[in-house]
């Protein structure tokens, strides 16, 4: 069920400007995955709460692991450090982290895995997520939003069903083609799901949500429109009704000019881009007050020097006169270099008084 709760934003922070349709210069600016191991902070955080999931679920350090890079960098936003599979986790299947080889989950591959899914709203068992939204917000700079966020149905569903990261979805793509009916059930209760958790996230103070559809790149194109724009704006609809203030942020990862469908979402605010949209396709496809956030290459940030420079100029140029978001095209590598994302910070907004 969608909690009721409301809360105004009348705080005058420039990231929640651009979302709001105006023109922000310098743009605002925060990275995706700018909370993690390229930080040596948060390398020493992670050793002390053991697991991942541990570190996750752990309010005081998931909220002190959100600040690290505000109080580095100074970012205009800070996303709450926690995972897309906390839902799945959530709904009662398996999740655990393999060092060095990323998420694994006991897989759901029928109508009979759908079936033993726990019922009911997924937020009780999140609790500590909201927890750490509450801690950090209380302890943000004042001009710095915060930002809640959750995976898409989609890219939930390949976690869910492949048991962890794939190249080809096959379990995934295979159970929506042979059985669409029971998939839908799936995404559908994902929807629910994650409505829910990101409705609960703003409540407990996150000012901004942005929905994450890693790989939604690897549907057809009418698998992206059923499977991965449709529940995003299904999702967006009920965040709204609970939340009409709150930006909603959709980063449809790789889906070239579907794009355009996304940008049609009523409940959507702002557009997140991959590194394959070039800023002219997306100022003529988009639309001209729609806020769009991107879209610099994470491997230009690990390279550093010259080219970083001449990158995030080309960005800004390309992006002048709209509502814009600096950000990355997809999260940052964990090799990367913090005197570079220094760097990018200066580039933009200039030195430090």
């Amino acid at each position: 069920m969608i909690l009721a709760e409301r809360i105004s934003i009348t705080t005058a922070k420039p990231f929640l400007d651009a979302l709001a349709g105006r023109l922000v210069d310098p743009p605002p600016v925060w990275l995706m995955r700018q909370a993690g191991r390229y930080l040596p902070e948060y390398r020493a955080t992670r050793a002390e709460a053991g697991s991942f999931l541990d570190l996750c679920y752990d309010p005081a350090r998931a909220a002190e692991v959100t600040l690290q890079p505000i109080r580095r960098f100074g970012f205009d936003a800070a996303i709450i450090f926690s995972d897309i599979l906390v839902v799945p986790h959530a709904l009662g299947q398996k999740v655990w982290f393999e060092d060095g080889a990323g998420p694994r989950l006991e897989p759901l591959r029928d109508a009979a895995g759908l079936a033993a899914l726990a019922p009911g709203s997924v937020t009780h068992r999140l609790a500590p997520v909201y927890e750490a939204i509450a801690r950090t917000r209380a302890a943000l700079p004042d001009g710095v939003a915060m930002i809640g966020f959750a995976g898409a149905p989609w890219t939930i569903a390949t976690y869910m069903t492949e048991g962890g990261g794939s190249r080809d979805f096959v379990a995934a793509k295979g159970w929506a083609y042979r059985d669409p009916v029971s998939f839908d059930r799936l995404i559908g209760r994902l929807v629910e799901a994650i409505a829910d958790h990101l409705v609960a996230q703003i409540a407990a103070g996150a000012e901004a949500v942005q929905i994450f559809d890693t790989w939604a790149g690897a549907l057809p194109s009418d698998g992206i429109a059923r499977w991965s724009a449709a529940p995003i704006a299904a999702i967006a609809a009920r965040v709204k009704a609970a939340h009409p203030a709150a930006p909603v942020i959709a980063f449809p990862r790789g889906v070239g000019p579907a794009y355009r469908d996304y940008a049609a979402i009523p409940a959507i605010d702002g557009l997140s881009l991959d590194t394959a949209i070039a800023p002219a396709w997306a100022r003529a496809e988009l639309g001209a007050t729609r806020a769009l956030q991107g879209n610099l290459d994470p491997v230009r940030l690990v390279a550093g020097g010259p080219g970083l420079d001449q990158a995030i100029d080309a960005i800004r140029q390309g992006f002048a006169g709209r509502p814009f978001v600096f950000n990355l095209g997809h999260g940052i590598l964990p090799s990367t270099p913090p005197e570079h994302v220094a760097r990018l910070v200066e580039r933009i907004r200039g030195p430090r008084p």
